[in-house]
């Protein structure tokens, strides 16, 4: 699941007035302030590195924790469906959740009534950049509670969330490191698609090469002209999938030969391949809608098979959509080939979800009772909280198959296929998602995957490839180079539809120079002076050369 389709970031910008009011131990509050707690653990456990906290916990009362989540849309609930209920079985506890926005979270913030467990979305707010001011250190809540956090917390990820006095306060879901690349269990989620049927009646063609890609496009005209032979995501506020996600697919390199900032936007494989679509568009076989239609207009086109081809970024979230296509029509499905290719034989570089994830959780300094609390964290971080969360409980609404993967009991199968609320209210299977991660969607049989996304994903198998060291890159919020990127990204969505819908290729090469100049005129070496500072931290905190 890529739950990144479903929010924006949050810049809480506002809230770096109230931060000084966060808890740090010099301030001065009245009646508000609240002290850190020191939690006894002689008559309740003995600390064990190489056992989970929660499983020694003698101590009988239950506790109540106050979670807030600056989302509006989170489900609240507690203790009605299968995961929430085991949790509170498993680590007696009750949770109370406080959902809201940025004002919510501000006002939280300047009263200095802080919940117990506070969750935000962006890792480059102020809230998060001072969390040592209003957060627990994760290292110390570990080393005081429970030190099996150090066993299921990625060593990466903390190391990737260090503030500057080295310590970690802030853990997020979906956080992929090398290793998780490495291991296969995450599925690609680029592809370049085509209509099953249309690929078999013109006897698999090639598009590796631009004429063969022209030719195979002319064909496909020629022989659906019904079909719009070439689609691509809807552009927005991004490039759709002809920016990044195509120059991923194409393997443009992630950074010069001296490991500095790489403008992939003017790369010239990449230009090439601009011109290729270009001539495509020229050819007819580029809608003009195509740049105009929004999110609803391609996702309904992708469900009734109208594209031929489509350049996809986020397959997992067209999952529906080429579903209901492939239910209509078994042998018109979408399927991955290899698309366009790299004339110097680069191999794919396709992204993922990056090492920042998503979702950001804290332990605050008011907790009224922080073992309890980083022992869930250790519960929720560890595999078996992330199959208790992805798939329930084993024997109530899962079994392991023959070959040692997870699959639904068929009477719970059932439900999910036919009562989607029903599933959604009892189960709430795979959206308990405070530290989810790809990973376990791999240990999912094959009936438990989405058919229309089984053929794309083995086609991707083996094409990841991180992209650490371009997170979190861009310059500080409210500063004068963030402003001048903001209008250089524009001009560059801008610039990439006129590229295509170019006359010729004079007219081309013209719009290629004005995006130059463009650059120049708004301070674009400022903006990589800073994008390579930051690129060295990242190269630091992950130990690369």
């Amino acid at each position: 699941m890529k739950h990144k389709m479903l929010v924006s970031g949050v810049t809480l910008l506002s809230a770096v007035l109230v931060l000084g009011a966060c808890g740090s131990s010099g301030d001065k509050k009245g009646s508000k302030e609240k002290k850190s707690v020191e939690i006894d653990l002689s008559d309740r456990y003995e600390l064990d590195p190489s056992t989970p906290a929660w499983q020694l916990d003698k101590k009988e009362e239950v506790t109540e924790l106050t979670w807030y989540v600056n989302a509006d849309w989170w489900n609240d609930e507690w203790g009605k469906d299968v995961v929430t209920k085991q949790i509170e079985k498993d680590l007696n506890v009750k949770i109370k959740f406080i959902k809201g926005d940025d004002t919510n979270l501000n006002t939280m913030f300047s009263s200095n009534d802080m919940a117990d467990i506070v969750t935000v979305f962006d890792s480059n707010s102020q809230v998060a950049r001072k969390a040592d001011s209003w957060a627990y250190s994760l290292d110390d809540l570990a080393e005081k509670y429970d030190p099996y956090w150090n066993e299921v917390a990625a060593e990466d990820t903390m190391n990737w969330f260090q503030l500057s006095d080295g310590k970690t306060y802030g853990y997020p879901d979906y956080s992929n490191t090398a290793d998780d690349y490495e291991s296969g269990l995450i599925p690609a989620n680029t592809n370049f698609l085509i209509r099953k049927d249309v690929y078999e009646a013109l006897g698999e063609p090639d598009f590796g090469k631009p004429d063969e890609f022209l030719q195979t496009l002319n064909d496909i005209k020629e022989k659906y002209p019904d079909l719009i032979p070439f689609g691509f995501n809807a552009f927005g506020d991004s490039a759709g999938s002809l920016g990044d996600v195509f120059q991923d697919f194409l393997g443009v390199d992630l950074e010069t030969t001296d490991g500095e900032f790489y403008n992939r936007n003017l790369d010239e494989e990449y230009l090439s391949w601009l011109k290729t679509l270009r001539q495509a568009h020229e050819d007819g076989n580029i809608s003009d809608d195509s740049f105009s239609d929004d999110g609803t207009a391609f996702e309904e086109k992708v469900k009734s098979g109208q594209y031929a081809t489509i350049m996809a970024g986020g397959t997992a979230q067209m999952s529906g959509f080429m579903q209901s296509w492939l239910t209509q029509d078994k042998e018109a499905q979408y399927i991955g080939i290899d698309g366009p290719q790299s004339s110097q034989g680069n191999e794919p570089k396709l992204n993922q979800s990056g090492i920042t994830g998503w979702m950001i959780n804290y332990i605050s300094k008011t907790c009224k009772e922080p073992a309890k609390a980083m022992q869930l964290f250790t519960y929720l971080q560890s595999e078996y909280g992330g199959v208790l969360t992805t798939f329930g409980v084993e024997g109530e609404t899962f079994q392991y198959d023959n070959e040692g993967k997870i699959e639904l009991l068929p009477e719970v199968q059932k439900i999910k296929d036919d009562e989607a609320d029903r599933y959604k209210k009892e189960y709430r299977l795979s959206e308990f998602i405070f530290f989810g991660h790809d990973k376990y969607q791999g240990m999912a049989s094959e009936s438990m995957q989405t058919p229309a996304l089984i053929q794309p994903r083995e086609w991707g198998e083996g094409k990841l490839y991180p992209h650490f060291i371009l997170e979190n890159i861009s310059p500080d919020p409210g500063t004068q180079e963030a402003r001048n990127l903001t209008a250089i990204d524009t001009n560059w969505y801008t610039t990439l539809v006129s590229l295509i819908r170019s006359d010729s290729e004079e007219e081309f090469d013209q719009t290629v120079e004005a995006y130059k100049n463009f650059l120049d005129e708004n301070g674009w070496q400022d903006i990589v002076t800073i994008r390579n500072e930051k690129m060295q931290e990242n190269k630091e905190k992950l130990g690369i050369e």
